[in-house]
């Protein structure tokens, strides 16, 4: 795992770096979306989570879902056009499991790519991303997660 100002970054998930957002393949022909432990940091403890139903297109760039915490609001972004196959109704229940376990129990969405052989091209492997993550800190004034 590579950890960039005390914040993991598994190796085995794509990211896009500039929304926070992580990918794993499930293997099935869906993606499970999440957001990263920076942007569980940057955002501070989660009070609302309000993902877009099951079944409903989301074009590349456009919201998931939307996250609310004490001192931030705004939209988890696809990188990728897809439809939403499933919501994490515990994250939406208990929003606060995306700071404690961001990838694991405070996944976000599950999505069928429409084309995900192209969309892993724009994406970060997680081999690769901890230079690109630490430009990125440095870039957006972030001292890290510890």
């Amino acid at each position: 795992m590579a950890i960039v100002r005390g914040c993991n970054l598994p190796e085995d998930l794509l990211y896009d770096v500039e929304n926070n957002i992580w990918y794993r393949d499930n293997g099935d022909g869906t993606v499970t979306l999440g957001m990263t432990m920076v942007a569980a940091a940057m955002a501070g403890q989660l009070v609302a989570f309000t993902p877009k139903k099951a079944g409903r297109a989301v074009q590349a760039t456009k919201s998931c879902a939307t996250i609310e915490s004490g001192k931030w609001v705004g939209p988890a972004k696809v990188a990728f056009d897809a439809e939403i196959v499933e919501a994490n109704e515990a994250l939406a229940t208990n929003p606060k499991l995306a700071n404690s376990d961001p990838y694991g129990t405070g996944w976000l969405v599950k999505l069928r790519p429409a084309d995900w052989t192209a969309a892993k091209g724009g994406l970060t492997p997680g081999a690769t991303v901890a230079p690109v993550y630490e430009a990125k800190m440095t870039a957006d004034g972030f001292a890290g997660c510890a």
